[in-house]
This record gives C-alpha cells, structure tokens and sequence, in this order.
C-alpha cells in the first residue's frame, strides 16, 4: 500500500477495528451517543482499565463503571466543547481510587480518522498519545 504522494511503502498500519478486537481500544459510542457526541468514540484501555472501572471494594463507595464513564465523556464533551480550531484538548479529572482518597489525572481527548477516514473522538491518557 502507497501513500497519497507515493513516496513511503507502507510497511504496517493496524487499524481502529483490530485496535477494538485486541483490547487496546475499548469502544463507547453508544454511551457516547446518550452524552452527546456524534461520532464513533473509544477509550484507551489504560484510561479505562486504569481508571474508568472502579478498584474493588468501591461499590460501597457508589462507583461503577456506568458513572464513571458518564463522568469521564461529560468532562470530555465540555472540554471538546470549549476548544475552536484544534485537533485535541486536555482535561482533569477526580476518580475516586479508595475510600477518602481521590487521584487526579490528567485526561486528551483527540479527534482524528477512522478506518474509512471518518472522525473518531479517542479519549485517552496523554502517554497513550
């Protein structure tokens, strides 16, 4: 496969799809959608593995996956919603880690193609990027 310009050979290229089939990419349009978002969206999974699903024994403590995401995509929205002119934009955000103890991480959110150069809204942790 050539570029555009034809002046690289491709030697590798892994796609959105085969990102989301190996875990490395966690699909949430769906939930996206709910929030408002338009187009596809996915969370790396460190973010979401990292902090998105709660540590155990948090239950108690009123934190799921379900608020945690919403919470995490309502930040991202206004974030997104905030920011003319640009491809990508960072927020904080507090995720409970234990009980009385709160982590803040620093959150990218990136808008770039897709598989079929469609826009696809990636959330993830800056050291993913």
């Amino acid at each position: 496969m050539m570029t555009a310009n034809n002046d690289w050979n491709v030697i590798y290229s892994y796609s959105k799809a085969q990102a989301i089939a190996d875990g490395v990419l966690v699909d949430v349009s769906e939930q996206a959608k709910k929030i408002g978002f338009r187009i596809p969206t996915v969370v790396t999974a460190t973010l979401y593995h990292g902090y998105v699903e709660p540590p155990t024994g948090l239950e108690a403590e009123g934190q799921s996956v379900t608020g945690r995401l919403h919470d995490l995509m309502v930040l991202a929205l206004f974030a997104a919603r905030r920011t003319i002119n640009t491809d990508r934009v960072t927020f904080k955000v507090d995720f409970l880690m234990a009980p009385g103890r709160k982590e803040t991480v620093e959150v990218l959110v990136h808008i770039g193609p897709g598989d079929e150069g469609e826009p696809v809204l990636a959330i993830m942790l800056p050291e993913d990027d």
